[in-house]
C-alpha cells in the first residue's frame, strides 16, 4: 500500500505540488496579499503541464493567461490607485455598466474558445472547458481590479470545474477545487468586511 501511495505521488508530483500552491494562492488572495501574485504564477506555470499532459487545452491556455494576469494583477496591486488612508487598493463593487461589459466578453471569449476546441482539438469536454476557462479569464481580470464579485464567480467555477476533474480523474485537483469553492466563500465574506469598514 505504501509503495502505490509513494508511487502515485511521484508519477502525480507537479499535479501535487500545483494544488499545495494554488491553495496557498487563495490564502493569500483573501488576505489581499501582494504575494497572491508570484504565487499564483507559478501554480500557473505547474498546471500548465497538468492540463496539457490530460488534454484539457481550454484550461492550459488559462493557465498561460494566468502566468501574464498574474504580473498584471502584481503590477497593479503595487502601483494601482489607492485611496489617501490606505497603502493598499481599496476593494470596490462593479457597476452595471461594467456587469454589461463583462458579460459580452465572456459570450465572446466562450464562443471563440469554444470553436478553436471543436475543430482544433481532441477535447472531449469542449463547452465545460469552455465555459469555465471564459469565466475565469474575466474573474480573474476583476481579481486584478479588486473587484469584489470576483468571489461569486469563483465559487460557481470552482464547484462546476471540481465536477469536470472527477470526469478527468484529477483527484489533487478536485480536492483542490472544492477547497477552492469554500475558500471563495470565505474570501467573499472577508472582501464584504473591508467593503464595509471603507463605508
Amino acid at each position: 500500500m505504501l509503495n502505490l501511495i509513494s508511487e502515485w505521488l511521484l508519477s502525480n508530483k507537479t499535479e501535487l505540488l500545483g494544488a499545495i500552491l494554488g491553495i496557498i494562492y487563495i490564502f493569500y488572495s483573501i488576505r489581499q496579499s501582494i504575494l497572491t501574485w508570484p504565487t499564483g504564477l507559478v501554480t500557473s506555470a505547474l498546471y500548465t503541464i497538468v492540463f496539457f499532459n490530460t488534454k484539457l487545452y481550454a484550461d492550459m491556455g488559462l493557465q498561460v493567461y494566468y502566468v501574464i494576469i498574474s504580473i498584471y494583477g502584481w503590477y497593479f496591486w503595487l502601483k494601482g490607485k489607492k485611496s489617501e488612508d490606505k497603502s493598499t487598493l481599496p476593494v470596490r463593487t462593479t457597476n452595471k455598466n461594467l456587469w454589461f461589459k463583462l458579460i459580452i466578453i465572456t459570450i465572446l471569449i466562450y464562443i471563440v474558445i469554444l470553436m478553436v476546441l471543436l475543430n482544433y482539438t481532441d477535447s472531449e469536454v469542449p463547452f465545460m472547458d469552455s465555459l469555465t476557462t471564459a469565466l475565469s479569464i474575466v474573474a480573474t481580470w476583476m481579481l486584478a481590479k479588486k473587484y469584489i464579485e470576483h468571489w461569486l464567480i469563483w465559487i460557481f467555477v470552482d464547484l462546476f470545474s471540481s465536477g469536470l476533474y472527477i470526469y478527468k480523474s484529477l483527484w489533487p485537483t478536485v480536492i483542490l477545487f472544492l477547497v477552492y469553492t469554500f475558500m471563495a466563500c470565505v474570501g467573499y465574506i472577508e472582501w464584504k468586511k473591508d467593503l464595509k469598514s471603507q463605508l
